[in-house]
């Protein structure tokens, strides 16, 4: 189940473009430095509990919404923070697993939203059911998230 990171994006504010990166620090119980939900202004910042720390989505995900339903979405597009390619992100729910040095667990699933949709003006609800991604609790601080491999539990 060894994977790859294809891209890292952050949102400076909660309605703010996506930007891509070449790497992110991750710190424990925060998230990814510069990004709005580390800042604690992403647009779900209010709601209680863990798992809006670091987002992920598969390349593959996008790849099937532009196949099945004729929908072009870049990465950063998605919303996400990290986009994965060779990852069966619903299978992290509940696990605990690596990105390059950093340590996170999978929370819940990241089911798209009329948010996204309207941020991106497409409609994405429908093409991205069961496969919008993963959100993800920083456990461990850490940098260059170029890589993800097998869950370590």
């Amino acid at each position: 189940m060894d994977g790859t990171v294809v891209s890292i994006q952050i949102a400076r504010t909660a309605h703010g473009p996506m930007e891509t990166v070449p790497e992110a620090r991750a710190l424990e119980g925060k998230g990814l430095e510069g990004d709005r939900y580390f800042k604690r202004d992403g647009k779900f910042s209010g709601k209680v509990g863990p798992g809006r720390e670091v987002t992920f989505i598969a390349i593959e995900a996008i790849e099937a919404l532009a196949r099945e339903h004729g929908i072009e979405l870049e990465p950063r597009d998605s919303r996400r923070n990290v986009t994965t390619r060779g990852v069966s992100l619903n299978d992290l729910v509940g696990r605990e697993f690596l990105a390059g040095d950093v340590r996170l667990r999978g929370i819940r699933l990241c089911e798209p939203c009329a948010h996204l949709s309207a941020l991106t003006g497409k409609e994405l609800l429908r093409g991205l059911a069961g496969r919008g991604g993963l959100t993800a609790e920083v456990l461990a601080s850490g940098r260059a998230l170029e890589s993800i491999p097998s869950p370590t539990s």
